[in-house]
């Protein structure tokens, strides 16, 4: 019991020395004996923040004035405006420059170019007896003024032509998407024909390529077709092209099988692969309605007004 009873003595007469101990077991040195420091002594000087801050304004105005000072604020002299418009003129001489400037100019912006493309050339598998299909087009000239020509036709194997005809258009820009085209439709198959055509082609919104004509006969008969593309890229090479064409006439022509109204109607979907960007084959498939009176035409004739057609072709340009 007096053991007990003087524990907590010893542990107070022990406690700096295990502190001591502690310290040196730590690898910490004690603190080396020294006169204290006062409370209020500050070991480093005060930083004077008034003077700092005018320094630093005094800094900023003699650097901005120093940039001012660099750049001009007076108009160019005189002598600047006193040399040729163009420097090339005083040393290979001005006319030669002129018209080196003119064909630049020409070459650039107005020279005549040639473009055709297949747009679709292909084999059709249908029920009765397999056919095929025509469809290009191409231009020369400049931005604002071409010269345009169309053919498209078709067939069946054995039986010769269904339908053929060539158009000559002169075709001029009234904006960066849209030309209005002028000119005449020879049909080359069945009853002649003879047809002035006025119609525009272009891109619409969302990238639709749209080919759209009326047609007025030596006979007096007035017709149109409009004719709607959009490509949808599956890949950079892979395309779906969806296509629908409508055709109407104003009035009925039987000589011709076409009633009034909406003659026809197409809808078709192919899939192109572009082994380079001018060549790409593609498969798909088109179903053509013939409709109202020339549906009835067909059938007195004994011929299905549907026709539904398998198509491997071939689409290309240069």
């Amino acid at each position: 019991m007096k053991l007990l009873a003087a524990l907590p003595a010893l542990a107070i007469w022990a406690a700096p020395a295990f502190a001591q101990d502690h310290d040196s077991h730590d690898g910490h040195a004690p603190a080396a004996e020294g006169p204290a420091m006062p409370a209020d002594e500050n070991p480093m000087p005060e930083m004077d923040h008034g003077a700092m801050e005018h320094s630093d304004a005094e800094h900023g105005e003699r650097s901005q004035s120093h940039q001012t000072d660099e750049i001009p604020q007076t108009p160019p002299p005189p002598e600047a405006f006193e040399g040729p418009a163009f420097a090339a003129d005083r040393f290979v001489g001005a006319e030669i420059m002129a018209a080196s400037r003119a064909d630049v100019v020409k070459k650039v912006s107005g020279m005549p170019l040639f473009w055709f493309q297949g747009d679709r050339l292909e084999y059709r598998a249908r029920e009765d007896v397999d056919g095929y299909l025509w469809d290009v087009q191409g231009f020369y000239g400049g931005d604002s003024d071409k010269f345009w020509f169309k053919s498209e036709g078709e067939g069946s194997f054995g039986e010769g032509f269904e339908g053929a005809e060539i158009q000559a258009l002169w075709s001029h820009a009234i904006g960066p998407w849209w030309d209005v085209q002028l000119g005449v439709r020879q049909d080359l198959v069945g009853p002649e024909r003879t047809l002035a055509v006025v119609g525009v082609q272009g891109l619409a919104p969302y990238l639709f390529e749209i080919d759209a004509a009326a047609f007025l006969s030596n006979k007096g008969d007035l017709t149109a077709r409009i004719e709607a593309e959009l490509d949808q890229r599956i890949t950079q090479r892979l395309i779906l092209q969806p296509r629908a064409e409508i055709a109407l006439s104003a009035q009925d022509i039987p000589e011709l099988g076409i009633g009034s109204g909406i003659d026809r109607v197409e809808l078709g979907l192919r899939l192109r692969y572009e082994f380079a960007r001018e060549f790409a084959p593609y498969i798909g498939v088109e179903q053509e309605w013939l409709v109202g009176g020339s549906a009835d035409y067909a059938m007195i004739v004994g011929e299905d007004p549907s026709v539904t057609n398998y198509v491997v072709g071939v689409r290309f340009w240069f």
